[in-house]
């Protein structure tokens, strides 16, 4: 068979063909049937699997976080109830606004306990943040170092929170005592309505 006597078949005539002629075509027509089922069917179906596999991982990982959570569920429920009961701890441990004075008291006879001698005793105003309240106490007082030491440990034990904050240690002029200038802090709560 030669190329050229492709150009003489017939349609109406295929069956009476050559065998290769008949196997060619069927190959063609096979060839042209599975490139427009992927063309028009397949590709379709395979951009959609594509993009359901991409949310199925997306899913995937948002459920194994989410079984995660759930699985440590009662632990988180425990944990926030210890940290609910810190807190309650923590805000009894802040004086109310009518505390205050008695604890600024407090402050200046820790003060004197230690063997300090106070140069300097200023409550300064309020100051108000997101939940709370900072009462600033300038401090200028005069002892050694171990009076300071036990200062700074009588200040922890008080039943109420106080801080000590921007301490300076400077000689003083008369030799052996030292002189500390320190910024004592306490807090109170600030209710809804404050």
């Amino acid at each position: 068979m030669k190329w050229s006597d492709l150009n003489s078949i017939d349609l109406k005539t295929l069956g009476t063909a050559p065998a290769p002629i008949k196997i060619g075509s069927i190959a063609l027509l096979c060839a042209m049937l599975a490139g427009g089922g992927y063309y028009f069917d397949t590709q379709k179906q395979l951009e959609q699997l594509r993009k359901v596999e991409a949310v199925e991982g997306e899913l995937r990982q948002t459920f194994e976080a989410k079984q995660k959570k759930a699985a440590n569920l009662d632990l988180y429920k425990a944990q926030l109830e210890e940290m609910r009961r810190s807190f309650g701890a923590m805000l009894r441990q802040l004086p109310s606004e009518t505390e205050i004075p008695s604890l600024i008291v407090d402050i200046s006879q820790t003060g004197l306990a230690s063997g300090l001698e106070i140069d300097l005793f200023k409550p300064g105003p309020e100051v108000r943040k997101d939940f709370y309240a900072e009462k600033p106490i300038q401090l200028k007082v005069r002892g050694d170092y171990h009076e300071f030491g036990k200062f700074a440990s009588g200040i922890a034990a008080l039943p109420r929170i106080v801080t000590l904050h921007n301490i300076t240690l400077t000689p003083g002029k008369d030799g052996g005592l030292l002189i500390m200038e320190a910024i004592a802090k306490t807090y109170h709560y600030l209710e809804d309505g404050e």
